[in-house]
């Protein structure tokens, strides 16, 4: 919707209203809120405050249930990003947010604007930024779309981090039908702070000024926060106005500028200006100070010519901060800003009225309550299917009689050659992973590392979520995302702190949605609490649903995205997956019970997404990555990798692929069939090598731990079972490539 200065006085009508995304109930509050109509500059801040993506509406009630706190954590939820101690008097900030539905309109600036927006987030709270993560879900390769969405999408995160100089480490990419309509990209950014030196959102001080930094404002991405609340038509390209264009280079000036202003005293509260733009910080600030706020649009700087308050306010143009400083800084600050070439403005004030007032051509075109636009939003409690009830409505078809693999090595070469499995080289060696000089261990593992600059402690960080296993139980793959979380950051040593969450689903509107959404959020709960991750901040991206030319609403899988971070405390303990020497014995730890109930081997090789997902013993996920660090920090172990997609056979190819040296499997679990042992997907398991597997055995059985020697490390380049060599270790490397060198060919 393009808005002019002849829409000023425009009467509101019913039509306006939905145009705004806000249905008659919603219209009645800010009737009542007021005490009279509201003008559309008003109506259009009620609309974007009260949309999903920046109210919560659907949501909030239940994300409550997520344990929040620990000794560890300095900030939880509420801020702009969650901020944990990592000793020394030092803290890592950290957060993902979604741009989902930007990216699948205009993939490179929907992806590049979400990198930028996140690392906002974290470098507002006075962090320098570290590392970005991703975690990116594509529908299927055939679609016509699909390529174009991966190219750009890539593109995107690789053009703006690459340019602002914060190295791309880790993510995670996947690949579903239920994604042909709604792709999902989410960013993630985790900063380095001093614990005393973490600035907040809340203003304060009645008097103090309000001051504009960065980029100037234009037209770009108004209604981009009620377009991300809202479910897709077949035709995207008329939302194309509403995604953001973004500007590196700017950004990395905004990080310097913002970093050197924060090394004085001139800060009262600090805000990065994302979803609603100048909307959302303003509100922000003064409700979380308890104060009220008045901005004079007439100094807003603006990029392009007539632009009305409605304008200035909704739009998302990027690159931008709104800060409170104290009485008397605004010239200093202002020289910052200026050497650093960027636009500084005084435009408002703190009153202590707890409403927002603007103020355009000498008259005054806004005056809300603070109250109904934030605490006092609604909220509203979905009606949700049972656990029962969604899985009697998905009706999963029981796994039943499971075929046997007649060829091992077939199956494992197809598997490692599908869009599921197959290396995402061609998309991290398009990202820049070692400006900064501090990355110590990189995509391709189970976790990157980065070292705590200046010191040889490092973060360990990871994105994670198994959606299939989501839809098929919930519970249970909410419980995964965050233990799967934990045991990459295990693998590496790092001990586990806190997580981070994207939650992205379909329309909460429908039941067995909203059903999905609980459901993860319990499951996830309970993981965060049994393994002392608790969740320190987060976004929830719902509407992801698109509406084909069949007229039927196609949802995405359910996609709790998790973010962790842990801590190494000595980097010269980091582990890595690759094996490393020849004659050494490989143990699995913990028991597989031979699950291929929404397995990768089962989907790949029979078409099939049948069956419950593995079940998970939170118990037994906390008793066997302490185990796993414990060994790490000993140096019990030599190469450690967690097993996942795919299972045992698929872990093992990746860690000879990764190190060069041969493993042959030689027994395998008398109550499993060879098939159920090598692709089950059990969960709380890790494969291990060592050169003193009977110091190894010993230490297992004082710490009460299950583990299994399955075979040794061997001279040459392959993979085998029963001493007998399968496959070539260079047929599996081919494989692994071939996915992306092949659909990428122009």
């Amino acid at each position: 919707m393009t808005q002019t200065s002849s829409r000023t006085a425009e009467k509101i009508t019913p039509e306006i209203v939905a145009e705004h995304g806000l249905n008659e109930e919603e219209y009645q509050r800010i009737l009542n809120a007021l005490g009279r109509e509201p003008n559309i500059t008003e109506l259009g801040i009620f609309s974007v405050m009260w949309s999903e993506h920046c109210s919560y509406k659907s949501s909030r009630l239940h994300l409550k249930k997520l344990p929040t706190t620990g000794p560890q954590v300095i900030c939880g939820p509420g801020e702009n990003a969650g901020v944990i101690d990592i000793g020394d008097g030092q803290a890592a900030i950290f957060k993902m947010e979604s741009h989902n539905h930007p990216s699948y309109i205009e993939p490179y600036q929907g992806a590049a604007t979400g990198v930028g927006g996140i690392l906002r987030d974290v470098f507002t709270m006075g962090a320098r930024p570290v590392a970005n993560l991703n975690a990116l879900r594509f529908g299927r390769p055939e679609h016509p779309k699909m390529k174009h969405l991966v190219k750009g999408v890539v593109a995107g995160i690789g053009g703006y981090g690459n340019c602002v100089g914060v190295p791309t480490v880790g993510g995670e990419t996947n690949f579903h039908e239920a994604y042909d309509g709604n792709i999902i990209v989410n960013a993630m950014t985790v900063g380095v702070a001093d614990a005393d030196k973490i600035f907040y959102s809340a203003a304060s001080g009645v008097g103090n000024p309000i001051v504009y930094v960065g980029s100037k404002t234009g037209r770009d991405g108004i209604h981009g926060a009620t377009m991300a609340s809202a479910e897709f038509d077949d035709d995207s390209d008329e939302k194309r106005p509403t995604v953001q264009v973004g500007d590196p280079f700017t950004e990395k000036l905004l990080i310097e500028a913002c970093l050197e202003l924060m090394a004085s005293d001139a800060i009262v509260a600090i805000q990065d200006m994302g979803a609603a733009g100048l909307t959302s910080s303003s509100v922000e600030m003064a409700t979380n100070g308890e104060v009220g706020i008045i901005l004079d649009m007439d100094k807003v700087p603006c990029r392009e010519t007539g632009m009305t308050a409605y304008e200035m306010m909704l739009s998302e143009s990027q690159e931008r901060m709104l800060m409170v400083l104290k009485p008397g800084r605004e010239e200093m600050a202002e020289a910052i800003f200026t050497k650093w070439e960027l636009d500084f403005a005084v435009i408002g004030e703190v009153t202590d009225t707890r409403r927002m007032v603007l103020t355009h051509k000498g008259e005054t075109v806004c005056d809300i309550p603070l109250g109904p636009l934030a605490d006092d939003a609604p909220l509203y409690d979905r009606p949700h299917l049972t656990q029962e009830e969604y899985k009697a409505h998905v009706a999963t078809q029981p796994l039943g009689d499971i075929p046997e693999s007649t060829d091992i090595g077939a199956d494992l070469l197809k598997m490692m050659a599908s869009p599921a499995l197959a290396s995402r080289r061609w998309i991290w060696e398009q990202y820049d992973s070692q400006v900064g000089a501090d990355t110590a261990q990189r995509s391709g593992g189970d976790a990157a590392v980065v070292r705590v600059h200046g010191t040889n402690k490092g973060l360990a960080i990871t994105t994670d979520c198994t959606p299939r296993y989501c839809k098929a139980d919930p519970v249970e793959g909410g419980k995964q995302a965050i233990a799967e979380a934990y045991r990459n950051l295990c693998s590496v040593g790092a001990k586990p702190l806190a997580t981070t969450d994207c939650m992205n689903f379909g329309n909460p509107e429908k039941p067995h949605i909203m059903a999905q959404f609980v459901g993860c959020i319990e499951g996830m709960a309970e993981a965060c609490e049994a393994l002392d991750m608790p969740i320190v901040s987060g976004n929830v991206s719902l509407y992801n649903e698109t509406t084909g030319a069949d007229g039927v609403s196609h949802a995405i899988l359910p996609t709790p995205a998790i973010g962790a971070v842990g801590l190494i405390d000595d980097l010269d303990k980091m582990m890595t997956i690759g094996f490393k020497n020849e004659g050494e014995a490989i143990f699995v730890v913990g028991k597989n019970a031979g699950e291929l109930g929404q397995s990768t081997w089962l989907r790949e090789i029979h078409g099939r997404q049948d069956g419950a997902p593995p079940i998970i013993d939170l118990s037994l996920e906390k008793t066997n990555g302490d185990f796993v660090r414990k060994m790490i920090g000993s140096d019990n172990v030599t190469a450690v990798h967690d097993i996942s997609d795919g299972g045992l056979f698929v872990a093992v190819a990746e860690m000879v692929l990764a190190g060069g040296v041969s493993a042959l499997l030689s027994s395998h679990d008398p109550n499993l069939t060879l098939t159920q042992w090598l692709f089950g997907e059990g969960q709380g398991r890790y494969l291990v090598s060592t050169s003193d597997p009977e110091g190894l055995t010993s230490e297992a059985s004082s710490s009460g731990v299950e583990i299994q020697r399955i075979g040794e490390t061997k001279g040459g380049f392959g993979l085998g079972i029963d001493q007998m060599f399968v496959l070539d270790a260079n047929d599996l490397r081919e494989a692994s490539d071939s996915f992306f060198r092949d659909w990428m060919k122009d």
